[in-house]
């Protein structure tokens, strides 16, 4: 019951870290810093780079909660255990944009003209992110445990 419980506390997580600022960022901190989210990154990329958008989109939104709602699913004995795989490789797709972003952010900090700060959002992105990996390594075992009994 515990995963079924945190499985869907990380499904209401997941919109306020989307909406959540992941950074500030300016050119020179005289000039005052930008908070940047996961949404209002996706709308400047969509202005710019529509297909690379709808990628980012898919890693940084579909990916991860399509994932979570697969495991609640499994969880409730409301989709077949035989997904699993399919929701694990989910998994790993959703971490491939908090790799992106710690690119990002490392390669801004080698600018000298540009100033980045890391905010709150960004660690709680990253632990949704990490423990809904967790919370599906843990109905893995959970499943295995009660196929063996």
């Amino acid at each position: 019951m515990t995963l079924r419980l945190l499985t869907l506390t990380l499904l209401l997580l997941y919109p306020v870290a989307w909406f959540a600022p992941l950074m500030r960022a300016g050119l020179l901190p005289i000039f005052g810093l930008s908070e940047i989210s996961v949404i209002t990154g996706l709308q400047s990329l969509w202005t710019s780079d529509a297909a690379l958008a709808l990628i980012v989109t898919f890693f940084a939104i579909f990916a991860p909660y399509l994932k979570t709602i697969g495991l609640a699913l499994v969880q409730w004995g409301l989709l077949d255990p035989r997904a699993q795989p399919v929701l694990h490789v989910l998994g790993k797709l959703a971490m491939a944009d908090i790799f992106l972003i710690a690119l990002y952010i490392t390669l801004a900090k080698g600018i000298g003209y540009a100033t980045i700060e890391i905010a709150w959002g960004l660690y709680m992105f990253t632990a949704c992110i990490v423990a809904s990996l967790v919370l599906g390594l843990l109905t893995e075992r959970h499943l295995r445990s009660l196929a063996g009994q």
